[in-house]
């Protein structure tokens, strides 16, 4: 299975928008294209930073989708005022010890290692942060996404609430070094979100 994320970083007052136009109009217009297996988006409401992930079954209905997505995405640019970033992803992993409840928040990680390791990156991840990050308070799933061509890889863990988010900052950050230097990547970055659109139906992948 394929994803592709579009990036906004949006004018904060532009966000609310954004989301709207993304639940109402860019939602429904991207899952009735075949082989689209749902949609979530994420969003930094002070920052104004919004990510949008479709998932798709193959990466030739990912294709396939290019001509109708681009419109789309045109129409979800005018509405946050901020050109989007299109990257194209392999689902590597995907855990879920429940749904996301409303008021759910994530974290994401973006590491970039040698396109050679990634493999030994994805058994790390699937073998130790899954385990060790399903036992932190309000847990619900993690997912990793990956480019075997450029070595970059994302990890999205989700959480009940912002304060189990908060409160797991330290737990993270640990298991994060610890699973960096197993794996031989390098963090690039670290973002908190709200999850304002929980709408992926991808299965079991851990």
């Amino acid at each position: 299975m394929y994803a592709r994320t579009i990036t906004i970083d949006a004018r904060p007052e532009s966000v609310e928008a954004g989301i709207t136009h993304t639940r109402e109009v860019a939602l429904p217009a991207v899952t009735s294209i075949p082989g689209c297996l749902g949609m979530s988006m994420v969003a930094d409401r002070e920052g104004g930073r919004c990510i949008a992930t479709s998932a798709w079954e193959s990466e030739e209905a990912m294709h396939a989708a290019d001509t109708p997505a681009q419109s789309i995405r045109e129409r979800a640019a005018e509405v946050f005022g901020a050109t989007p970033v299109v990257e194209e992803w392999e689902m590597a992993v995907m855990h879920r010890s429940r749904p996301a409840p409303e008021g759910a928040w994530v974290r994401s990680t973006w590491v970039t290692g040698d396109p050679a390791d990634l493999e030994r990156s994805i058994d790390v991840y699937r073998h130790t942060t899954v385990p060790t990050a399903e036992g932190f308070e309000g847990f619900c799933s993690a997912s990793l996404m990956v480019n075997r061509a450029t070595g970059r890889a994302i990890s999205t863990v989700t959480y009940e609430s912002r304060e189990a988010l908060e409160r797991t900052r330290q737990s993270a950050g640990d298991l994060r070094s610890a699973t960096v230097a197993e794996s031989g990547a390098t963090v690039q970055d670290v973002r908190e979100f709200e999850l304002v659109l929980a709408h992926l139906h991808v299965p079991e992948m851990a």
